[in-house]
């Protein structure tokens, strides 16, 4: 059992890994978001003339800068789709993980009902290790399904209060509640503590 727990500790390892590099996509996320929302906001002022004091008399400014607002606008879409297909690889390689701890007690005979749920010491039970995957990754998916659809519906015609409210929800990452996700970890690493 305690050779089983050590592996399940290799793959917590690969998952704390795969963890830090979603919150670093969490900071380009919120930055990229940010910068989107500052031009969204901009194009509301700039789509008016009297805006522009007394360089509206200069032919074709107007639909300049707005032109060149919505290329930004456009560059920054594209920075934030390339931005959640590394969130998506993240939550293939949690799965991925959560599978390989699978199969890893499908293996050989592989452990009884009772040995799933046989605690040694401060050892957690083989169930304990392959359920607190399956949690991770189940947390981390439907934060990912939750980020999709918010950088979905930002859009050049959100509101400011739409952008604010966006912009929370990408902030809090409310599927994700962190007390669990370190409960998970303090259960596998035990051991490492005494």
């Amino acid at each position: 059992m305690e050779t089983m727990v050590r592996k399940f500790q290799q793959k917590y390892k690969r998952a704390k890994d795969e963890m830090g590099r979603w919150d670093e996509f969490q900071s380009r996320l919120l930055s990229q978001f940010g910068n989107a929302s500052s031009i969204i906001e901009r194009l509301e002022v700039l789509r008016e003339a009297k805006n522009y004091g007394a360089i509206r008399c200069v032919p074709g400014i107007r639909q300049a800068v707005l032109g060149k607002q919505m290329e930004a606008l456009e560059m920054i879409f594209c920075s934030m789709r390339v931005t959640m297909k590394e969130f998506h690889s993240v939550i293939m390689s949690l799965d991925k993980i959560a599978r390989d701890g699978s199969q890893l007690l499908k293996g050989g005979s592989g452990p009884t009902t009772r040995q799933m749920r046989l605690r040694v010491g401060i050892w957690p039970s083989l169930a304990d290790c392959l359920d607190g995957l399956k949690s991770i990754h189940e947390m981390y998916q439907s934060e990912y399904l939750l980020k999709s659809s918010v950088v979905s519906s930002l859009t050049c015609k959100c509101s400011a209060s739409d952008i604010v409210a966006l912009r929370q929800l990408l902030v809090d990452q409310p599927n994700i509640p962190n007390d669990e996700v370190q409960s998970i970890f303090d259960i596998i690493f035990a051991e490492e503590i005494c």
